[in-house]
């Protein structure tokens, strides 16, 4: 599908494709795949920066990398001073981007509050993560939206779409592998359909570009391709490179472990699984160590879908400080859960 797109935006985006042999026989998605990625913060294969002619330059042109059914996607820009390196722009960052260009096109629209600028929304813009998106990143929306507009949900595309669909009527949700979209309310396409501002006025420029982003999102499902092409209008629009979108903010340091357990049943929780409410005496354990780990620190245990494990994430100040918080909440699972 890759191939077949690019020729037809070469006069707008030039698109280079690697990774695209589909005769050969091999393993989907091995070292090149989105979440190879966003997970390993390696290079995918086929991308060697040394072996540029001109190392400075690869440098600085944006790559992205789908996973091989094309429902992922992440961004990142290869650093020739450092071998196999990248900055990763992930789910959490293209989020908050897609966002802030669509809100800032609601508010020139006039579509986001009634005549006369009454302070009551006409419609909500808001994005939906889970427990996993960086606290940065939720910091940084709830500046840029409110707080009311940075909602949580269980891990799960499935549980992320519904939260969006019943109470946005813009809803943006990724997950941090690129798994994600942006959903339109009828009461939002109504409002897109209906506008009628004066010819070439700021408005009427922004209800039109408004009308092209519903066009070109596939709100159905996960769509790679669509998510690439909404990435690269969003980033024009704001006139910015990748690394003047990266510098919007700065993730907090984390670490993500598992425990192995008798019976993860045994873990229950709460508020989209940020706390845990079953065994009692876990979740005050976690409060206890997580207040101890100071500045930006926060954590919380979930008991894995598919295999018996405890999944422990954990966010603080420094690298040290995140994986020391994750070590000492392993060992109070395994002490507890015993």
């Amino acid at each position: 599908a890759l191939k077949n797109l690019a020729p037809l935006f070469k006069r707008a985006l030039e698109i280079e494709a690697f990774n695209v042999d589909t005769d050969s026989k091999g393993k989907l998605n091995e070292s090149c795949g989105a979440e190879h990625v966003q997970k390993s913060r390696q290079l995918p294969q086929g991308i060697d920066v040394s072996s540029s002619s001109s190392s400075s330059s690869f440098e600085g042109i944006p790559h992205c990398s789908l996973d091989g059914d094309a429902d992922r996607i992440v961004f990142f820009l290869p650093e020739a001073k450092r071998a196999n390196k990248m900055r990763l722009l992930d789910g959490d960052k293209i989020a908050a981007l897609v966002t802030e260009v669509l809100r800032e096109l609601f508010n020139v629209s006039g579509l986001l509050k009634g005549k006369g600028g009454d302070e009551e929304l006409l419609l909500r813009v808001g994005v939906v993560q889970t427990a996993y998106a960086n606290g940065a990143s939720t910091t940084y929306l709830e500046q840029q939206l409110g707080k009311g507009s940075v909602l949580c949900a269980k891990t799960g595309v499935k549980h992320l779409h519904r939260v969006a669909h019943e109470q946005l009527d813009v809803g943006v949700y990724f997950e941090a592998n690129g798994h994600g979209t942006v959903l339109f309310s009828k009461k939002a396409l109504n409002a897109l359909e209906a506008a009628k501002p004066a010819s070439g006025t700021p408005a009427a420029i922004a209800v039109q570009r408004l009308r092209n982003f519903v066009l070109l999102i596939n709100q159905a499902v996960g769509d790679a391709l669509a998510d690439m092409l909404v990435v690269v209008a969003a980033l024009r629009l704001k006139g910015w490179t990748l690394l003047d979108w990266d510098s919007i903010y700065q993730d907090f340091p984390s670490r993500m472990l598992k425990a192995k357990v008798r019976d993860r049943t045994l873990v229950e929780t709460t508020d989209a699984e940020r706390k845990c409410v079953s065994p009692p005496s876990l979740q005050p354990a976690i409060d206890k160590l997580v207040a101890a780990a100071g500045k930006n620190a926060r954590a919380f245990v979930r008991p894995s879908g598919t295999e018996d494990v405890v999944r422990i994430y954990a966010e603080a100040a420094s690298q040290k400080g995140a994986d020391e918080l994750a070590n000492k909440i392993k060992a109070e699972v395994a002490r507890i859960l015993a």
